[in-house]
């Protein structure tokens, strides 16, 4: 009976022992989330390059990162802006970090925290630790515009806080974390984020990455560690370089994202020109706000001046399309003049009115004959 006892004993310390190793061991495999990929050489260095402005309200900044592809090595995911799952997540940026032997990558993911990133120093608010380019209140998101660069036309939301900027100039880019690269270790607060709840990249952001890995002119190996676009607004959207200009040599995006947004805001943009009188835009005759409505064809004004010949009769010419052979137009005998009456009388005509004078004048007396 004591053997069985001691025997029970011995079974449950084992499983406390195993349980306590796991709790110890949990924040450090959570910290490092999960392993996807390793390769047996670094990653390039970090390229420096200019942020484009966010372009939606709510949209959060995820950080460009090598990822890698079997058949032609490193690549170049840009950054870019991107809508959370919900309201209140975090991006925690993915990152290469170097252990037994091998440089391993670790997924980003959204969280209620920023977790550990491997101390990375990705710009625009990460700078290793945490994210200080802005903050959520209820289900509006704060942009901190001292270190992210936004929109403000439409993005309202801003704060500057420039006691997060680092004057200390950073030569090292390095994009990876381990010997040779930033050696960094989890902070509580970071260990603490690891055990959160998190949420997978969602899939616009996987088909970004997909898209990326498909365009030579983004992996290192073509480009020399300068990828043809470094970012874009959004995913899907405009493609820029390392100095911000359009990436012309890139087959990510739309190259004509401007010019598509401006076509939008125009309803016209897309309507060819026309001199049908269906079409909608041109004015009507009778209508009150026309300045033409109430003026007489040109044809038939008199003081014209691209009519200099009121009195042409436009069908004899040869070119007009109602008389291709040119034959003179019948003659038209003008309508007879009906006497207009004046002061309720009916004028008579010159002639009779000669007449009547005539008659009404007296006649001249003949002298007196000599003789009588």
């Amino acid at each position: 009976m004591l053997i069985i006892i001691k025997t029970k004993m011995k079974k449950i310390g084992l499983i406390l022992t195993l349980i306590v190793a796991l709790f110890f061991a949990l924040p450090r495999a959570n910290a490092q989330v999960s392993i996807g990929v390793s390769v047996g050489f670094a990653p390039p260095a970090l390229p420096v390059y200019v942020q484009p402005a966010c372009p939606v309200d709510g949209y959060l900044w995820v950080p460009g990162y090598w990822a890698y592809d079997d058949a032609d090595g490193y690549y170049w995911v840009p950054g870019y802006w991107a809508a959370p799952p919900s309201f209140g997540l975090l991006w925690t940026p993915a990152y290469w970090g170097f252990e037994g032997g091998m440089y391993g990558f670790h997924a980003g993911y959204w969280g209620p925290h920023v977790g550990f990133y491997g101390g990375i120093n990705y710009g625009f608010g990460y700078g290793g630790v945490g994210f200080y380019g802005g903050a959520w209140e209820g289900d509006h998101f704060r942009y901190n515009t001292a270190v992210v660069n936004v929109n403000t036309t439409v993005i309202h939301n801003t704060y500057i806080d420039r006691s997060v900027i680092n004057n200390v100039t950073v030569n090292n880019h390095a994009s990876f974390n381990g010997p040779g690269g930033v050696t960094a270790q989890p902070r509580p607060e970071e260990l603490a984020a690891a055990r959160e709840q998190h949420v997978q990249p969602t899939t616009e952001q996987v088909t970004h990455q997909q898209h990326a890995s498909q365009d030579k002119s983004q992996f290192a190996k073509y480009n020399n560690g300068k990828p043809a676009a470094t970012a874009m607004d959004k995913v899907g959207g405009k493609p820029v370089d390392q100095e911000g200009h359009l990436a012309a040599n890139s087959k990510l995006g739309n190259q004509n994202a401007d010019a598509n947004k401006n076509m939008a805001n125009n309803p016209n943009a897309n309507r060819p020109p026309s001199n049908d009188q269906n079409n909608p835009d041109k004015p009507k005759p009778n209508e009150p706000n026309n300045p033409n409505a109430n003026r007489k064809p040109a044809s038939n004004d008199e003081n014209n001046p691209a009519n200099p010949n009121p009195n042409r009769n436009q069908v004899n010419e040869p070119n007009n399309p109602n008389n291709p052979n040119g034959n003179p137009a019948p003659t038209v005998k003008p309508a007879p003049v009906k006497p207009v009456p004046v002061n309720g009388q009916q004028r008579q005509p010159v002639r009779r009115q000669r007449r009547v004078q005539r008659r009404q004048q007296p006649k001249p007396q003949r002298p007196p004959q000599k003789g009588n």
